[in-house]
């Protein structure tokens, strides 16, 4: 079996049962929705139309929620519907990261992730989801798409269908007869935080059961700037409304968008990025030193041994502490390495963080016990998990299948120059009070001039070349001309790279080197945060 979903949109009247009958069905709580309608004028007086889109969770064939979810929680059953399980997940939001259509959110009662599961207990007694059943116009049809003589079988192979972003991959099994584009693709309108029957906040994320905030409206022609909030209902009407130009149809005016579900915003948030940022010191202040001694460049003491790594390890628990911090239900992340899937790079970036730990311990006790001798075997296995730990993140997020700018390899690149470029910052600062890794330092020093240079060229490259699609490209011009753009050309391009490289060149000073360490570490930071964030931006629905 392998049950879809059909929406013919000649039928649909846009009355809102299926999401009034699926709330019902499912106690889902004010806020948030599995399926609702999606409203979008098109045209220009006299004639305009109302296109209605019924939305919801596409029951991929290859789903992306369920290859990154770490304790599978989420599911695809033999029949073809991808379902969830409360007690395993662990809020850790990777499935709404992953999933192209915007179909998953965080409960805010349950906290822990929720979407459409075909009304699976309904089908396992022989009944119809219950949006099919209270359809007042047959409009949402149901069934077994292997089936030759089922009506959806019929519909799907002798109409002509549209599915939502297929170009990711997925397979989705959500059809729509008469789907248009103005609908379906979510850049096509232009978000609103005020719609002709109320008003709905933008950005307003259900992280944690709370809101986050982040309200934040993008002009999507321009990407400038975020709107006053104080503004008058009046303004926000004519600007989103009326205004004589359609920032999406370059001056005609198109299709807009009147009625949607609010948006999730800002999921992933700064305990992410700070993770990010501590684990790539923990494997860089530990990695380089142990490098630079098995190259025999410099001789590290037992006591220089056990401190560096003493310092890794506290970098280590930092982003372990982050990561558990980032879960809405932190006391379960036990489970990802109890309950692992292991398909999911957020399983094997705990592993590696588990393992790494242990051998760093092991290393580090060793030398502060004056057994660094017997232990030195354990030093290529260490840097082999130190480069394991500063670039697995890049694999978790390419597994988030719904943020287009992440799908690039050079983030590989990204974070392991992170990992390079931060730890020997970082060691420069502590060389100002600690003289006992003095003798690294002008290594330390040319390794930060030289990967500050390739960290600008691989940002160069990042920005410059033109990304495959319009997500990604609209996150580039968030980035660079948007509301980030004070961060990045400011934080990350001038104090994070370009004003500690002329320090360097010029002054090998100790207070000099150590205050561009700082800098440097500043601008990493710009860098992660704009890197998680910015993507989010963009509209999946």
């Amino acid at each position: 079996m392998n049950f879809g979903f059909v929406i013919d949109n000649r039928n649909c009247i846009g009355c809102h049962a299926c999401t009034v009958a699926c709330k019902s069905e499912h106690s889902v709580p004010v806020g948030v929705n599995r399926t609702w309608v999606k409203y979008v004028e098109k045209g220009t007086f006299p004639d305009t139309r109302r296109i209605f889109s019924v939305m919801r969770c596409n029951h991929c064939e290859h789903a992306p929620c369920v290859e990154i979810c770490p304790t599978q929680a989420l599911f695809t059953r033999p029949d073809g519907i991808v379902d969830f399980n409360n007690d395993r997940c662990i809020g850790c939001k990777s499935c709404t990261q992953a999933c192209p259509y915007d179909a998953i959110y965080i409960d805010p009662e349950s906290l822990t992730a929720a979407k459409c599961n075909y009304c699976a207990h309904r089908v396992d007694v022989g009944l119809e989801p219950a949006c099919v059943n209270v359809c007042p116009t047959n409009a949402i049809i149901c069934g077994d798409l292997d089936q030759n003589d089922s009506k959806i079988s019929n519909l799907v192979s002798r109409q002509q269908v549209t599915a939502r972003k297929p170009e990711k991959g997925t397979r989705p099994k959500l059809f729509y007869i008469e789907g248009d584009d103005v609908s379906l693709k979510p850049l096509e309108t232009e978000h609103i935080s005020q719609s002709l029957w109320g008003s709905q906040s933008i950005g307003v994320g259900h992280h944690s059961g709370r809101k986050n905030g982040n309200s934040v409206n993008f002009d999507f022609n321009k990407i400038s700037s975020v709107k006053n909030h104080d503004s008058s209902e009046k303004e926000r009407r004519k600007d989103s409304f009326f205004s004589p130009k359609n920032r999406l149809s370059g001056g005609k005016r198109a299709a807009r968008r009147v009625y949607d579900s609010p948006s999730k915003g800002i999921l992933w948030g700064w305990e992410v990025a700070g993770y990010i940022f501590t684990k790539a010191l923990s494997a860089g202040i530990l990695g380089l030193p142990l490098l630079l001694n098995q190259l025999e460049l410099i001789n590290l003491s037992n006591e220089t041994l056990w401190i560096i790594s003493l310092l890794s390890l506290l970098f280590l628990a930092a982003t372990g502490v982050l990561l558990i911090l980032d879960l809405d239900q932190p006391t379960r992340f036990i489970y990802v390495l109890l309950r692992p899937h292991w398909k999911s790079w957020l399983v094997k970036g705990g592993y590696i963080i588990t393992v790494y730990g242990g051998l760093v311990t092991f290393l580090g006790g060793a030398h502060f016990l004056g057994f660094g001798e017997f232990v030195k075997w354990l030093v290529w296995p260490v840097l082999a998990f130190a480069v394991m730990l500063a670039i697995y993140t890049a694999f978790l997020f390419a597994q988030a299948k719904g943020r287009d700018f992440w799908q690039n390899p050079l983030l590989v690149l990204h974070m392991l120059l992170h990992a390079v470029v931060g730890g020997s910052a970082f060691l420069l600062i502590v060389g100002l009070f600690w003289q006992s890794i003095n003798p690294m330092i002008p290594f330390l020093q040319n390794i930060l001039i030289g990967g500050l240079v390739l960290q600008m060229l691989s940002l160069a490259t990042e920005l410059i070349i033109p990304h495959p699609t319009a997500d990604a490209h609209i996150t580039v011009k968030v980035i660079t001309q948007g509301v980030f753009k004070s961060e990045f050309w400011g934080g990350v391009i001038f104090i994070g790279c370009i004003l500690p490289f002329l320090m360097l060149i010029f002054s090998f000073a100790p207070v000099i080197t150590a205050f561009a360490g700082f800098l440097v570490l500043i601008g990493i930071w710009y860098s992660v945060r704009i890197w998680v964030i910015a993507p989010q931006t963009i509209p999946l629905s």
